[in-house]
């Protein structure tokens, strides 16, 4: 893990990559509304409900491919870009369980992994690190998740769409938590290897 570099190449808030950055988290809300509505006498609308979420994974691949595109990495967009992440991650497992289409046992081994990194981060703070660069095993962990996420929503429909959706979606979501945990694991190790070194250089 390597700890992110205080310098950045821009301090502009309004670039087009924080944009599509400050676009996905306006969109964790309706997200999450659109997933519960039939939990509240509303009609079932998965389908704009996985427009939404397409939209998050289309942007997320944008914002980070044009702010090393066009030197527009920021400050802000390093902190906007994971919070989406994790706040669309938070969102589906609040309404895939509320709809008993996620089981509570895996919600609370994802939430388990995402406490852990809230702790790893306060660790890094305290020795005045930045939070953690995202290693390639922890975009993979995010990416197979995201692409899980709506298999499963869409696997609650019926006919064979909902078959094939729940065949893979489950796949998914078993490789996406295995290395959500292994990147978990990888950044306990790491910040424990720069805390050791920050005490002996003490």
């Amino acid at each position: 893990m390597e700890v992110q570099e205080t310098r950045v190449q821009t301090d502009r808030i309004f670039t087009i990559p924080n944009i599509l950055s400050m676009a996905r988290l306006v969109g964790v809300p309706v997200f999450l509304w659109l997933i519960l509505w039939p939990e509240f006498g509303g009609p079932k609308v998965d389908g704009w409900a996985l427009l939404v979420l397409a939209f998050s994974g289309v942007s997320d691949y944008l914002d980070g491919k044009l702010a090393r595109r066009w030197n527009q990495i920021s400050s802000l967009g390093r902190i906007l870009d994971p919070a989406a992440d994790r706040l669309y991650v938070l969102s589906t497992l609040v309404g895939l369980t509320w709809r008993d289409i996620l089981p509570l046992w895996l919600t609370v081994l994802l939430l388990a992994r995402e406490a852990m990194m809230g702790v790893m981060l306060l660790i890094l703070r305290r020795h005045r690190y930045g939070p953690p660069q995202v290693n390639f095993i922890g975009k993979a962990a995010t990416f197979n998740l995201m692409y899980a996420f709506p298999l499963l929503l869409l696997s609650d429909s019926s006919g064979w769409l909902g078959t094939v959706a729940s065949v893979f979606g489950w796949a998914f979501t078993g490789w996406g938590t295995t290395l959500y945990w292994w990147a978990g694991i990888l950044y306990v190790v790491q910040v424990r290897q720069l805390v050791r070194a920050d005490a002996t250089a003490d």
